[in-house]
């Protein structure tokens, strides 16, 4: 009997419609926020995250998380990979991480810092943050800081995001007080920066930014970002340092609260992670923390970015989509 190719697509992708896998599942009531996922040589996706402790303390934050998946359902947590106590020159604020592969080693880019945000009286405040880089032999960590210290001192920066472009050259993008819409190159051993800082040209639109991240698709680039630290919103771009051109938000607040994302496809789908604030159980002190999600993620022929909303759902179907899109290709 011929079954239909359009009939058994909604048929694999209505069998698991009613799952729900935001948040993340893993495994246990580990707060992660800030997911970067990337997609290594042995064909798993990996998120490198920031690990909120239970109702900590103003962002204060220890440690780094890696956990993998073959289907973006069931995933493995590797551990903390690296933590503030592995580093000589800052004892607090492991925040948002990005990763990547160059050279035969995995690279953790990650911002840690010292001292105290003072937000009665900020004047008063002596906290700093720079942006460190750790190396492994595998993308599970456990990872290294070589160079015992941060890649700069001036300016206070946090939030990186790295693009490890196709001729091999890598750019640090990053957020940073009064440094906002910069990006330098690294050096080919992933140890330094080369050059200076470059101010990109984002179109005459520069609202207040944190979290970047960058991605490549078609021969375009993507600049992506939570606008107001609450929004996600992005522009395009012909090359890695722009010119750049504004394009608009793709998601939507939620809370009043801040959003960290990424961008990576896999297994011919889109999947945009990002966090959510929910209330959660158990909890000791009932409000919101923050939880690592994912939907997919659709481009329009001329490559904008289609507006997403957020789900129970999530991609709790991603492997009857995978093979439904397979069969449907067939």
């Amino acid at each position: 009997m011929k079954i239909n190719k359009l009939a058994l697509l909604a048929l694999l992708l209505g069998s698991s419609a009613s799952q729900a896998q935001n948040p993340l599942d893993f495994g246990s009531d580990i707060k992660t926020a800030d997911p970067s996922g990337h997609v290594w040589q042995d064909g798993k996706m990996y998120l490198y995250t920031s690990h909120d402790e239970e109702c900590q303390e103003d962002f204060w934050m220890k440690n780094w998380h890696v956990f993998s998946s073959e289907d973006l359902v069931n995933w493995k947590d590797h551990g903390a990979v690296l933590s503030v106590d592995d580093l000589s020159w800052a004892d607090n604020y492991a925040w948002a991480p990005d990763a990547a592969y160059k050279n035969g080693k995995y690279y953790l880019v990650f911002p840690a810092g010292t001292g105290h945000k003072d937000r009665v009286n900020p004047e008063k405040s002596t906290k700093w943050m720079g942006i460190g880089i750790a190396e492994s032999d595998t993308p599970t960590g456990p990872f290294k800081d070589v160079i015992d210290g941060p890649l700069w001192r001036t300016p206070y920066a946090n939030d990186p995001s790295m693009l490890v472009d196709d001729d091999g050259k890598a750019y640090l993008y990053f957020h940073g007080t009064n440094f906002d819409y910069y990006v330098v190159e690294m050096a080919e051993d992933m140890r330094s920066i080369k050059g200076d800082f470059q101010k990109m040209d984002m179109g005459g639109y520069e609202p207040k930014m944190e979290g970047p991240w960058i991605f490549k698709r078609g021969g375009k680039y993507y600049f992506t970002m939570p606008e107001n630290n609450r929004s996600l919103a992005y522009y395009m771009s012909d090359s890695p340092k722009g010119p750049w051109a504004y394009k608009g938000i793709f998601m939507d607040e939620e809370h009043n609260a801040n959003n960290h994302h990424s961008i990576v496809e896999y297994k011919g789908q889109w999947i945009l992670f990002y966090h959510r604030w929910l209330e959660s159980d158990p909890s000791s002190c009932h409000k919101r923390q923050r939880h690592s999600a994912a939907e997919y993620l659709h481009f329009d022929d001329d490559g904008t970015i289609r507006k997403v909303e957020r789900s129970e759902q999530g991609v709790a179907d991603f492997v009857a989509r995978v093979k439904a899109a397979s069969t449907h290709k067939d």
